[in-house]
């Protein structure tokens, strides 16, 4: 793959979007102490090591183009510099000739309630579309458990509707879940009416990759 512009991604009310950094192991950690987020991640990170391991795994995820993510920081007004990670936003590409991806985020504890995830995921989603528009890109997916009902909120108010819901998949995924869909502008635009429409309903079959 072709080395890309590392540069940050800005984001509405201040926030920046960028690779997440060997400085950030700490409070990668502490992110991850949270019960919110054993409750909902399927991956749990722990310990030195396992904060060590989670970042290799996203910088292998950029130099094979199959998964980008970004650590979600903020600069707060009449600062000069920005403060530690908010949370995470990822676009997973396991296969980049394909027309769709997903996309998925986190938010620490102290990071809610202030709109960090609705605006970090409009951030991703417009950089997304921009990217990688060339390469087809024409469709996001975020999934996520039916009963997460914050997620939810966030989906729709950044655009994605709720397309349909798949079965659950006991152990790792005892209930339902939500797909969410976004189109890139020009794809919802050239399709059918008929098919536009599909969104606003639910439907069966599984997600790959949940």
């Amino acid at each position: 793959m072709d080395d890309r512009d590392a540069s940050a991604v800005p984001g509405p009310g201040g926030l920046r979007l960028r690779r997440w950094r060997e400085e950030d192991l700490p409070a990668l950690l502490e992110a991850y102490e949270d019960p919110a987020m054993r409750r909902w991640l399927a991956t749990q990170v722990s310990g030195a090591d396992g904060a060590a391991d989670w970042l290799a795994a996203q910088r292998r995820g950029w130099a094979t183009g199959t998964r980008f993510a970004f650590a979600v920081t903020e600069v707060a007004a009449g600062a000069r510099r920005e403060g530690g990670p908010l949370g995470n936003v990822v676009l997973k590409r396991p296969d980049p000739g394909n027309d769709r991806a997903e996309v998925g985020y986190w938010t620490t504890a102290a990071a809610r309630g202030r709109g960090v995830a609705s605006r970090a995921l409009t951030a991703l989603t417009d950089w997304a579309f921009a990217e990688f528009a060339e390469q087809g890109l024409t469709r996001l997916e975020l999934l996520h458990q039916v009963d997460n009902e914050a997620s939810c909120r966030v989906a729709e108010k950044c655009g994605y509707a709720l397309a349909r819901v798949i079965p659950a998949l006991p152990p790792d995924y005892p209930l339902d879940g939500h797909v969410h869909v976004r189109e890139a502008p020009s794809a919802a635009l050239s399709r059918p009416a008929d098919r536009r429409a599909e969104a606003a309903g639910t439907g069966g079959g599984r997600a790959s990759g949940r």
